[in-house]
């Protein structure tokens, strides 16, 4: 094996230690042009190489290899960047290893649009070799650690502590890498040596550690995007400039007050500083938004009846949504088809009704957007031929939503939209055809030539109630809420991951009638919720005070397992907020066997102890519950299928 210097090796940013990054009072955090740039994004330090000379950023491998000249059999490549969108067929290299006098490339990491390339040159071989991570998503202009582990044949990919992805070489070659020599090559850090390919992001940390997969001694962390192996001190901490009239801080800043609204934030407001009177926070814009500096937390003190929300009928969904320049507005999903579903806007600290649209006995609402583009989706419920769910779609001009398209659905109760690899996605969840629940639930994916959704893959699903899409690192998930196959409530239901083009079976969790899932994230921890409604007995009547549980994934065995029961009374919705620093859930009970008044339950995370209960909030007929936030406060809205009545609670802080 070979042998390095130091146990921990940096492949060192040669800017640092040879003068290249400037130190003068006015540009504390970039270079003049032509060199490498210090520069803070999203709160966090890292350096723009991309106007450097090649050279400069570049040394002798034998800095690193200095005992032996061959790589290891196993090395792991640590590296955390923010790269921005890359446009097709455009390549950048985050480092590689040249050869000096054929300018051959020996190994080398490489970023393109939504992929990742690990490129070497075997031993022995004519021609290099790759092995390609599609789908990982780095050039989202975001904050990525990733760590690529080789071990022969075999390459591993782990971002921001995601689940592992494998891949091995197409053709095997025994001898690397343990038999490639780096005598008379250098490294070079964010190019292939020549100006095509330049590295346009941030680089923030980049590691060669000989050994094993390093992911152990990054993963767990509070913050897996910004993973730290080893920072250099200068991309830790804000320098100061000290001169004749005192510290000088790396920006200087013009200040607002106000007492609650944002003011505008964009690039001319950039280094800005606003203080919220209000909230006693201070915040920075940086560019796009405004990011917290410093901030009082706030803290859930108790719940207040706020408004008394009349719909036209029984109400079994709200969407809470935006629209740019027009605000706030909330889709109620009502039983009665004339006048059917309310649109409500958000005006004067209220919904007030703005647009009523013909439904059929609707049961959710979903809203989503495409290419800018503001759309509005209805699961219609009522036996008709055929049923029809129906896509709507805003209209700037009318200030509007209209009918955009219709699909075929069958009792559908449920709707998820969501996007993978620059496609938009729909799934229905299609409840039951005639008194046959066991029949296809289906996924649409959006054709950007008809501008219309497209049948992608049917799912055989039982009674299925409810779809949550996640995403765990690199990997996508659908959650589907089966409650009754026909015979029984106690029946599985099923979490399916995205492989090879469609979505295939994961993991297989028992349920009793299940009406929802809920999925968050909590210190980087990730959590399934499920509702159970009820259990169904051909002996006896049926039980409705029955445990729902949150499940937690277990990145070890690759599966959810059970973290938590809950008692819960004909639980059909849970709903995860924050408050401050706070997590939360709440849940819709709906039922216990006698009487549909009831209390719901707001369940606050307290580490070990699970989520514990802290209010109980009298509803009566509760099926669904959503969390927004406007420039008054925190809110609650709880929809009621057995009232006309649904109401909003607003959340007191301190």
């Amino acid at each position: 094996m070979a042998q390095f210097k130091r146990d921990l090796n940096i492949i060192c940013l040669s800017p640092f230690t040879s003068g290249h990054i400037s130190s003068q009072n006015k540009v504390p955090w970039w270079t003049q042009e032509g060199e490498v740039q210090m520069v803070q994004s999203k709160g966090s330090r890292g350096l723009r190489v991309a106007g450097a000379e090649a050279t400069v950023l570049s040394f002798p491998a034998s800095q690193i290899f200095s005992n032996c000249d061959y790589f290891p059999a196993e090395f792991s490549l640590v590296a955390t960047m923010k790269i921005p969108r890359l446009r097709q067929k455009r390549n950048e290299y985050i480092f590689s290893v040249v050869e000096e006098g054929s300018d051959s490339l020996l190994l080398g990491l490489r970023v393109s649009e939504n992929c990742l390339h690990f490129l070497f040159m075997p031993p022995g071989v004519r021609g290099r070799r790759r092995q390609s991570f599609k789908g990982v998503g780095l050039d989202d202009n975001r904050w990525h650690t990733l760590v690529l582990a080789v071990s022969g044949l075999y390459a591993t990919l782990t971002v921001d502590c995601g689940l592992p992805l494998d891949r091995s070489a197409d053709v095997p070659h025994p001898s690397f890498p343990s038999a490639l020599s780096t005598r008379g090559s250098r490294f070079f850090i964010g190019s292939r040596r020549r100006m095509r390919g330049r590295f346009s992001g941030l680089l923030r940390q980049l590691v060669l550690l000989p050994g094993s997969d390093a992911t152990s001694r990054l993963c767990p962390t509070s913050d897996p995007s910004l993973a730290e192996l080893s920072v250099p001190q200068v991309l830790r901490s804000t320098p100061l400039q000290p001169d004749h009239r005192g510290p000088l801080y790396p920006y200087e800043a013009e200040a607002r007050v106000t007492l609650g609204n944002p003011p505008p934030c964009s690039g001319p407001e950039q280094g800005q500083l606003w203080f919220n009177a209000q909230r006693k926070g201070l915040f920075i814009c940086d560019g796009l938004t405004w990011t917290t500096l410093l901030h009082n937390p706030e803290r859930l003190d108790y719940v207040e009846d706020y408004q008394d929300l009349y719909t036209s009928s029984e109400t079994f969904d709200v969407e809470i949504f935006s629209v740019p320049s027009e605000g706030l507005f909330m889709a109620a999903a009502n039983r009665d088809s004339r006048p059917g579903s309310g649109i409500y806007r958000w005006r004067n600290g209220s919904f007030q009704l703005y647009q009523n649209i013909s439904t059929q006995e609707a049961r959710a609402w979903k809203h989503f957007t495409i290419a800018g583009k503001i759309f509005l989706v209805v699961a219609n419920s009522r036996e008709a031929e055929p049923e029809l769910s129906v896509i709507y779609r805003w209209n700037q001009r009318r200030q509007r939503f209209l009918r955009h398209q219709t699909l075929e659905t069958h009792a559908a109760l449920d709707w998820e939209a969501f996007q993978m690899h620059n496609h938009s996605f729909l799934v229905v969840a299609n409840h039951r055809r005639d008194s046959n629940h066991n029949i296809l639930s289906v996924i649409y994916r959006w054709n950007p030539d008809t501008q219309l959704f497209e049948v992608n893959q049917t799912v055989a699903t039982s009674g299925a109630y409810d779809w949550e899409f996640f995403s765990v690192g690199p990997y996508h998930f659908l959650a589907v809420a089966n409650t009754f196959d026909g015979q029984t409530t106690s029946i599985s239901s099923t979490v399916y991951v995205w492989l090879d083009g469609c979505f295939q079976v994961f993991q297989s969790i028992p349920t009793v009638g299940a009406t929802d899932w809920e999925t968050f994230q909590i210190h980087g921890r990730v959590f399934l919720a499920v509702a159970n409604s009820q259990k169904v007995s051909q002996r006896g009547p049926s039980l409705y005070s029955i445990n729902s549980t949150v499940y937690e994934l277990n990145t070890l065995t690759q599966t959810f397992i059970r973290f938590q029961d809950i008692l819960t009374h004909s639980a059909v919705d849970w709903e995860f907020f924050t408050v401050g620093e706070e997590k939360f859930l709440v849940v819709a009970n709906s039922h216990d066997g006698s009487s549909y008044s009831l209390n719901s339950v707001v369940y606050r995370w307290q580490g070990y102890e699970g989520f514990v209960a802290v209010h109980s909030l009298p509803t009566f007929g509760c099926r669904d519950w959503e969390h927004f936030s406007t420039d008054q406060g925190s809110f609650l809205v709880y929809s009621s299928a057995t009232s006309r009545l649904s109401k909003v609670f607003k959340l007191r802080t301190y």
